[in-house]
């Protein structure tokens, strides 16, 4: 199958994708692109993300993702939807012709839109038009350039300097994906010079789940990365690199998160999805 990614330096490559994702059947096309924000609203906003496929007649792809901390802005044929913090695995079978257009907000950055804790929207999606005016419904619409343009115009009326707390959040959920050997809560309060209570307040009202979540889930990203490098993998030493107590508490957790073993998403062949069932979720980038 034709296919096209295409992401800005700055933007950064996908993580959290399970085997098989990006890679299609031989047939149709399919492109996935991701580009950053204007600099001033970089504070904000992650970056935007495209995807469009087209595939013939009785074809279909499944994609999967494990999402990350963030809350999405998602453009559909459903509509304009956000999408709080997942806390399971996201499934969707691409199938006919369409596109999908998002804002990946910045951990922490979406409480002042929403005007309440992150954690009341945690698992769920609402309607755009419930937290931002009517206007947002223009972001849907157009070419991507398009979109982009008219997405950098209506949050730069929207977004003032990022408050204290809400810089502070986002800056210790990028601290925690950047210091793999981040393993407890206790470690990460050590690390950050913040207390272990007020580390799960500020994640409560900002992020939208706990530190214990957020470091649990950044440990399984990186376990999908060495599971998509294709490279053989000591599941024991994955475990202790990665902070279980033993080999059996990994293939557990991604077990209950994926539906699967390690082993078995490690030795799909390219291109194809070890998953057998969707979680009924419909859209998530990383």
């Amino acid at each position: 199958m034709p296919q096209t990614l295409n992401y800005d330096q700055a933007a950064g490559s996908p993580r959290g994708l399970l085997p098989g994702t990006l890679a299609p059947p031989p047939a149709g096309t399919f492109e996935h692109s991701r580009r950053v924000p204007a600099d001033a609203l970089r504070p904000w906003i992650q970056h935007y993300w495209m995807v469009s496929w087209k595939l013939p007649t009785g074809t279909s792809h499944r994609a999967e993702t494990i999402p990350h901390p963030n809350i999405q802005l998602v453009f559909d044929n459903d509509g304009a939807k956000i999408h709080g913090v997942h806390t399971s695995k996201f499934s969707t079978v691409l199938k006919g012709s369409s596109s999908v257009f998002g804002v990946k907000f910045r951990a922490g950055a979406f409480r002042h839109f929403l005007g309440a804790a992150v954690t009341t929207i945690r698992g769920r999606s609402v309607p755009a038009l419930d937290v931002f005016n009517q206007q947002v419904l223009a972001l849907g619409r157009g070419p991507a350039a398009e979109r982009i343009a008219a997405a950098n115009r209506f949050f730069a009326k929207l977004a003032p300097p990022l408050d204290q707390q809400a810089q502070q959040a986002g800056e210790l959920v990028d601290l925690i994906l950047k210091r793999t050997d981040i393993r407890t809560v206790l470690e990460f309060a050590r690390l950050s010079g913040v207390g272990e209570r007020a580390l799960q307040r500020l994640f409560h009202q900002h992020v939208g789940v706990s530190p214990k979540w957020v470091i649990r889930r950044y440990r399984m990203h990186e376990l999908i990365e060495r599971i998509n490098s294709g490279v053989a993998i000591s599941w024991a030493d994955a475990a202790a690199d990665l902070g279980y107590f033993d080999q059996s508490h990994l293939i557990r957790d991604f077990r209950r998160l994926t539906g699967y073993t390690p082993a078995r998403a490690h030795a799909a062949p390219q291109g194809v999805s070890p998953s057998e069932s969707s979680s009924g979720a419909r859209h998530a980038e990383v």
